[in-house]
C-alpha cells in the first residue's frame, strides 16, 4: 500500500511500466460489512424468538435454521456491494463490477473520466459508449481522485509509446 489507499506493486511512480494499481471501494465496504452483521443479527434474533414466543403458530427447529439461513444469504448479498475492483498495469485495466468483470486494453479506452455528479468513475470507450468503474466511487473523495490519476497515468504512458 502507499499512501494513497490503493496498493502500489513494483515500480515507482516514474516507472508506469512496472506499476500495477489495486482499487477497491472503502466506503462501500464498511457499509456493506455493517448492513450484512445487522441483517445477521436480526435474522438470528427472530430464529432464537421464533419457538420461545407464543405467536399461536407452531414453529420446528428447522425453521429457525431457515431463518438463520436466509439471514446468511441477505448477508452475503448485502457483501456484494463490497466486491467491485479494477486493476490497472501498463497492458490495461480489469473492471470487476458486481457479478461482472471485464478487461480493457489501453488502446481501446479513449479516456477515464469521473464526470460532475457521477457516482463512480468511467472508461469512456469508442461510439459513445463507456464502462462504469463501481470501484472508484464519489463517496472515497481524495482516494477516487488519486485512482483517476493512476489510471490517466497508464492511459497517457500506453497513447505516448
Amino acid at each position: 500500500m502507499d499512501g494513497t489507499g490503493f496498493r502500489v506493486s513494483e515500480g515507482t511512480r516514474t516507472d508506469v511500466a512496472a506499476e500495477v494499481v489495486i482499487v477497491r471501494p472503502r466506503r462501500a465496504f464498511w457499509m456493506s460489512a455493517a448492513l450484512a452483521v445487522v441483517l445477521l443479527a436480526v435474522f438470528v434474533t427472530v430464529a432464537v424468538l421464533l419457538r420461545s414466543v407464543d405467536t399461536g403458530a407452531i414453529f420446528a427447529v428447522s425453521d429457525q435454521i431457515a431463518m438463520v439461513g436466509v439471514g446468511v444469504m441477505l448477508a452475503g448479498a448485502a457483501m456484494l456491494f463490497a466486491t467491485p475492483r479494477v486493476r490497472a498495469d501498463a497492458e490495461g485495466v480489469h473492471v470487476r463490477n458486481i457479478g461482472v468483470s471485464r478487461y480493457f486494453r489501453w488502446d481501446e479506452v479513449l479516456s477515464v473520466s469521473f464526470p460532475d455528479g457521477a457516482s463512480f468513475a468511467r472508461l469512456e470507450l469508442p461510439d459513445f459508449e463507456y464502462y462504469s468503474m463501481m470501484a472508484i466511487q464519489a463517496v472515497d473523495r481524495e482516494r477516487a481522485v488519486k485512482a483517476v490519476r493512476a489510471l490517466r497515468r497508464f492511459h497517457a504512458a500506453a497513447h505516448r509509446g
